[in-house]
C-alpha cells in the first residue's frame, strides 16, 4: 500500500501539486454574501465592485475574489446604533441639561462609506460629533420645560434631518434619533430640589398661620355668640339662665380630678349653693 502510494506520487508529482495549489487558491478566492451584509470588493485600496448592495444587480450567496489582491470589505445591512453618552447642554432658559440620546442609521452606498469612513466604525466615530452638534445647537433654541411637551417629537424631526444630511457623505442614511433621557446635573438637581422644599416649607407656614387666624377668628365669633345668646336667655327667663349656670358651676365642682373617683364633697342639704337641687319655691 504504501509502495503503491509512494508510487502514483511519483509518476503524479507535478499533478498533484497543481491540483493542491488550485485547491488553496479557490478556498482563498471563494467567498459567501449572506442576506444581511453587503460587500465592496477593494483592489489596492479602491472599490472596484459591489455585491449584494441596495437597488444593485447582484444577490446573496457563493463569489469568488482574486486571492491576495482584491480584499472583501463586508457591510451590514441591518439599522445599526450610534449611542451618544450624557452629554451636558445649555438650553434656552439657561438650565444646564444632562442628555442622553441615540441615532439609528443604515449604509446605503457602501462604497463611499468604504472611500471616506473606511467601515461602520468610522461612520460611527465620524457621526458622533455632529450628533453632539446638532443636539446642542437645537436644544439650545427651546426651554427645558418644551422638552417635556410635543414639542420635543419637532426638536427630534429637526435633528434627524441635519444629521441625515451630514451622514449622507459618509454613504449613511439616518433613520431616526431618540432623546433617552433628559435631566438636570446632579449639584442644579438638588439645588432645585432644596429650593422647592424650602418653598413647600413656607408655603405650609404660611397655610398654618392663616389657618390658626382664621382659627382665632372663628373661637371669637363663637364665644361672641355664645355671650349674646347667653344675654338674650337671661333677659327673657332670669331664673333659667340661673340654672343654667348653676348646672355648669356642678358639673366642674363635682366632676372628679385626675380620674380620681373616691373623692367626696359634704354639705349641708340646706347650703344656698344646692338650692336647685331642692327645686324652685
Amino acid at each position: 500500500m504504501a509502495m503503491n502510494m509512494q508510487r502514483i506520487w511519483e509518476d503524479h508529482k507535478a499533478t498533484l501539486v497543481v491540483l493542491a495549489l488550485v485547491l488553496v487558491g479557490l478556498m482563498m478566492s471563494a467567498y459567501v454574501v449572506p442576506e444581511e451584509e453587503q460587500v465592496v470588493i477593494v483592489r489596492a485600496g479602491k472599490p472596484i465592485g459591489v455585491v449584494n448592495t441596495p437597488n444593485g444587480t447582484t444577490g446573496a450567496g457563493p463569489y469568488v475574489r482574486v486571492p491576495f489582491i482584491d480584499r472583501v470589505v463586508r457591510i451590514e445591512k441591518r439599522l445599526l446604533d450610534l449611542e451618544m453618552s450624557d452629554e451636558e447642554v445649555l438650553s434656552n432658559d439657561q438650565q444646564r441639561l444632562l442628555v442622553n440620546a441615540y441615532a439609528r442609521f443604515r449604509i446605503i452606498d457602501p462604497v463611499t462609506m468604504v472611500e471616506r469612513a473606511g467601515s461602520t466604525d468610522g461612520v460611527r466615530n465620524a457621526l458622533e460629533p455632529i450628533l453632539n452638534s446638532v443636539l446642542r445647537q437645537e436644544l439650545g433654541r427651546r426651554t427645558f420645560q418644551s422638552m417635556l411637551t410635543a414639542e420635543r417629537g419637532s426638536a427630534l424631526a429637526n435633528v434627524t434631518a441635519n444629521l441625515d444630511r451630514q451622514a449622507r457623505q459618509y454613504g449613511a442614511e439616518v433613520v431616526d434619533v431618540k432623546i433617552t433621557r433628559t435631566d438636570l446635573p446632579d449639584a442644579p438637581l438638588q439645588s432645585a430640589f432644596r429650593r422647592m422644599e424650602s418653598d413647600r416649607e413656607r408655603e405650609a407656614r404660611t397655610i398654618r398661620a392663616q389657618g390658626g387666624r382664621d382659627a382665632r377668628i372663628i373661637r371669637a365669633e363663637a364665644d361672641a355668640e355664645s355671650a349674646r345668646i347667653y344675654a338674650e336667655a337671661f333677659g327673657k327667663d332670669a331664673q333659667f339662665y340661673d340654672f343654667y349656670r348653676a348646672m355648669q358651676s356642678y358639673d366642674a365642682t363635682f366632676a372628679p380630678e385626675n380620674g380620681d373617683a373616691e373623692s367626696s364633697i359634704i354639705l349641708s342639704p340646706d347650703n344656698e349653693y344646692l338650692r336647685q337641687f331642692r327645686g324652685r319655691r
